[in-house]
């Protein structure tokens, strides 16, 4: 891992060097600061806040300027050709050989552009890591601070750098002269009555990503894929830098591995509507099925380290070690019941939990498929999951029958287990037959992305002379007080060689802890309680809808099943209009607030509680709940340590274990909730989903502005 100051050397165009962020320069005021700052007085913090602010004031403003000048310069040159363009069309109208140098041109144009538009990317990330760099080595907020006084200013120049007002216009100046000088279009019609046009021209698509990257704009399937929490590269991926080859990808393999997503989740949520019957069924209070349902998840939170771990050497043999104990564990739980034993019943769940393999599905996705086909695999991995939890219940619901075989009672509460151990034995075979492990080697200390994903501009022509400088008359006045660290291209610092060092992946669950900063640990807060949320409704929806309503196996089953199914159109909402219009801490708190509301509306009351009531809590719990997900695993990768984008303990499996940890104290409160009255269970198992809302809720205010 390289150190952001040798990057930007490494990344900038050479003739633009005084106009990017003196990041070097910084550095070393943050280290002055740390070593010999005297911060005993509020005058004295305050006085070394507005001074580095004021220091960033001038970077900014030396980027944005610079900025200006640049769009000035394209914008001229695009109004050049296009009056040149209408010339040759009145005097040499049956002459089409000018279009192809126009097109040339108009690509050209494009291309200037999108290194604009990478210059800004670069130093919009300088930004971010020297404002982090100061809040740690300094212990003072300075990003809460400066974020909040600067980027709502009438005056703004900070949103100056992830806004830009100019760059559209220009994009749809190209958009409409490309397409109009298409060979095949031999009409002269508007973009407007072909809306499609743009997405066959590559340099339109690579500048709309790159402008993605900037302005947090999303799509449906970028909303989606943040749920996969794949870890992302700092840095935009340059030209020449190598991807995982396309002769490498296979794509069975990768179904394999979205199979296996699908079939776990499947497996996790196709017991609930049972079991609290089956608990009855040997004797025990039905409110038990909070220990049946969490046993698996107790199991996987042991289980998701070991996998990731193991992960770094092979993908092949943890699914087949998964899939074996996965069809065990279903087995042991489907013969519980003629053997009357609880024991042996969780010890079946307590193996389906061994078997969670979560963490070697994302771990393929990032390391094993090419970059154009990782968003839409991430968001297959999500889809599969969504799925499985909206297909286990529903397939409980029609296996509602009773039959004695060989010995063996198949009915509603045994049912489940037969048919996951069938699934998993075939999936075994097919696995063993068709999987194909990677060839590319898996690097053990880390340096392969381990949970990152790269970001990069979608097309590879439209890259190609990228760093280029632009022609340009701009003078730069030099910073005289400020060493350039641009013109030291072979020096290496002693404190950048720690900074590199110190980029090596976390090491133990200890140490990847002790990097998790403020705002860091508030975004796991929230994951955790929109999973201890969400599985309080789910495990107890059995017992609650059977007490208030009497409702049967079948009602619960459609029930948890239509409430699953709403998880892609929620995000397709989300994501492709909510995303683009409001930032993601705003949607993040929104959801968080519809959570805790969603709780109230569940409470029961002094009045009869009604089928209405509950189902309107329990749809506002779960969608919020789903888009609190994306959003917070997007900001999450965005503020976490980049030595937890890689390795075995990364950002990927932190997220996990929060969430897993969520699930089984949320199933040991149903539980533990089942020694007071059937009555009483409902509220009090929403009580503290109720207090944890409020406490993240609280929590996110506090750190609001360092989600940046």
């Amino acid at each position: 891992m390289v150190a952001f100051g040798k990057k930007l050397r490494e990344q900038r165009v050479s003739e633009w060097k005084d106009y990017y962020i003196s990041y070097k320069m910084m550095k070393k005021k943050v280290k002055y600061y740390s070593q010999h700052g005297d911060f005993n007085t509020r005058e004295d913090r305050q006085r070394v806040l507005k001074e580095f602010s004021s220091m960033l004031d001038r970077q900014i403003e030396k980027i944005v300027l610079f900025l200006i000048v640049r769009q000035g310069d394209l914008a001229e040159r695009l109004r050049k050709l296009g009056a040149e363009r209408e010339r040759c069309e009145k005097e040499q109208p049956a002459d089409l050989d000018w279009r192809d140098r126009f097109r040339d041109a108009y690509n050209d144009v494009g291309k200037d552009l999108l290194k604009l538009l990478y210059f800004v990317e670069v130093n919009a990330i300088g930004l971010r890591k020297i404002l982090k760099k100061f809040d740690k080595h300094i212990g003072y907020r300075l990003t809460d601070y400066y974020v909040s006084s600067r980027s709502n200013h009438p005056y703004s120049q900070l949103q100056q750098v992830f806004k830009h007002v100019g760059i559209g216009a220009m994009v749809g100046a190209l958009t409409r002269n490309l397409s109009e000088l298409e060979e095949h279009r031999k009409s002269l019609t508007s973009i407007y009555d072909y809306p499609d046009v743009p997405a066959r021209l590559p340099i339109v698509e690579s500048i709309k990503a790159a402008q993605e990257r900037l302005t947090n704009s999303t799509n449906f399937l970028q909303f989606l894929g943040q749920h996969a929490m794949l870890m992302k590269d700092e840095f935009p991926r340059a030209p020449g830098e190598e991807d995982v080859q396309e002769e490498q990808y296979h794509l069975l393999s990768l179904i394999l591995n979205l199979a296996n997503t699908f079939l776990y989740m499947v497996n996790t949520y196709i017991i609930v509507p049972t079991a609290d019957k089956y608990a009855l069924s040997m004797g025990a209070a039905p409110t038990l099925c909070g220990v049946i349902i969490g046993a698996m998840a107790v199991a996987q939170l042991v289980s998701s380290v070991y996998f990731s771990a193991w992960s770094n050497t092979s993908y092949f043999r943890p699914l087949i070690f998964s899939s074996v104990m996965l069809f065990m564990g279903n087995l042991l739980y489907a013969v519980a019941y003629d053997c009357n034993s609880l024991s042996l019943l969780l010890v079946g769940r307590l193996l389906c939990g061994l078997g969670s393999a979560r963490a070697v599905n994302r771990r393929y996705i990032s390391d094993c498929v090419p970059l154009k086909s990782r968003l839409q695999a991430s968001a297959g991995f999500v889809s599969a999951s969504a799925l499985g939890m909206a297909a286990g219940p529903a397939l409980a619901g029609v296996l509602e029958f009773n039959k004695k075989f060989v010995g063996m009672t198949f009915n509603a509460n045994t049912l489940p287990g037969w048919a996951m151990a069938i699934c998993w034995i075939l999936y075994l075979a097919w696995l063993w037959v068709s999987f194909k492990e990677p060839a590319r080697p898996i690097e053990v200390d880390g340096s392969t992305s381990g949970g990152q994903s790269r970001l990069a501009i979608e097309q590879s022509d439209a890259e190609e002379g990228m760093l280029q400088p632009l022609n340009s008359s701009y003078d730069s006045r030099e910073e005289t007080e400020i060493e350039d660290e641009n013109d030291v291209e072979g020096e290496r610092e002693e404190d950048e060689v720690s900074e590199d060092n110190s980029k090596q992946p976390a090491n133990s669950i200890r140490e990847a802890y002790n990097l998790l900063t403020l705002p860091v640990k508030v975004q796991l807060l929230i994951y955790f309680m929109l999973k201890y949320a969400v599985e309080v409704l789910i495990s107890e929806s059995s017992v609650v809808t059977s007490f208030y309503f009497h409702w049967d196996v079948r009602n619960v089953a459609i029930f948890l099943a239509l409430l699953g199914l709403t998880v892609l159109p929620v995000n397709a909402v989300v994501g492709s209009c909510l995303s683009n219009i409001f930032e993601d801490r705003q949607i993040l708190l929104a959801a968080e607030i519809l959570t805790c509301v969603g709780v109230l509306v569940s409470f029961s009351g002094p009045f009869r509680y009604t089928i209405v009531q509950y189902i309107a809590g329990a749809v506002l719990i779960f969608v919020s709940a789903e888009v609190l997900e994306g959003v917070n695993l997007s900001l999450l990768s965005k503020v976490m340590s980049s030595r937890l984008a890689r390795g075995t303990f990364n950002g990927g499996l932190l997220s996990t274990e929060a969430g897993t940890l969520a699930r089984v104290i949320a199933d040991g409160t149903i539980t533990v909730a089942g020694y007071l009255r059937e009555d009483k269970l409902l509220n009090a198992t929403l009580f503290p989903t109720f207090v944890i809302g409020i406490v993240s809720v609280v929590a996110t205010l506090f750190t609001y502005n360092s989600m940046f």
